[in-house]
């Protein structure tokens, strides 16, 4: 298989087994879980250094979490072993996103810097969801929280791994 782990775009994580049957629940981390979790879709999981091709053979809804079975996934003890395990798919076969809109991993490790050019940080995390988004940035002086939004984002660039922000009054003072 040719997929790279580390160029995979996380989808959700296993909370934990469900039933006796082999099912899994899901923490989905996509803004579209009803198509990345659809039987027949194929999900990744890294186990021991290796790469895992996971199919889903069923998949309902319970409280906005997926619960899935899983091709030769059976038992109870089957689906304990998964617990914990990050799920990942090809970049190529995300969703195409509405302009303005990014992807979490679009985002990780941008240099965040104001208008005048000073250095904020860098984003180690994006918290909230597709309508409500902000920055996780480690700055200088520990955790930076940015409101992910078009009047404090101003330019994001992420071929150049940049965003230029400008900041409310205080908001780096508050978080900083």
């Amino acid at each position: 298989m040719g997929n790279n782990w580390a160029e995979m775009a996380a989808v959700g994580r296993i909370a934990r087994a469900h039933g006796t049957r082999g099912q899994v629940i899901v923490n989905p981390e996509t803004d579209f879980p009803n198509e990345r979790f659809r039987p027949g879709a194929e999900l990744f999981v890294e186990r021991g250094g290796h790469l895992e091709t996971l199919t889903l053979t069923s998949v309902r809804f319970q409280h906005e979490r997926p619960v899935v079975g899983i091709a030769g996934v059976d038992t109870m003890n089957d689906a304990e072993a998964l617990a914990g395990c990050e799920l990942r798919v090809p970049i190529e076969r995300l969703a195409q996103l509405p302009n303005d809109t990014y992807y979490r991993h679009d985002l990780m490790g941008c240099r965040v810097e104001t208008a005048s050019g000073a250095i904020i940080g860098l984003v180690r995390d994006v918290e909230g969801t597709l309508h409500g988004s902000r920055l996780v940035v480690a700055g200088m002086n520990g955790e930076v929280l940015i409101p992910l939004a078009s009047p404090i984002c101003i330019s994001i660039d992420v071929p150049g791994k940049r965003i230029v922000v400008e900041p409310p009054e205080g908001l780096l003072d508050l978080n900083g």
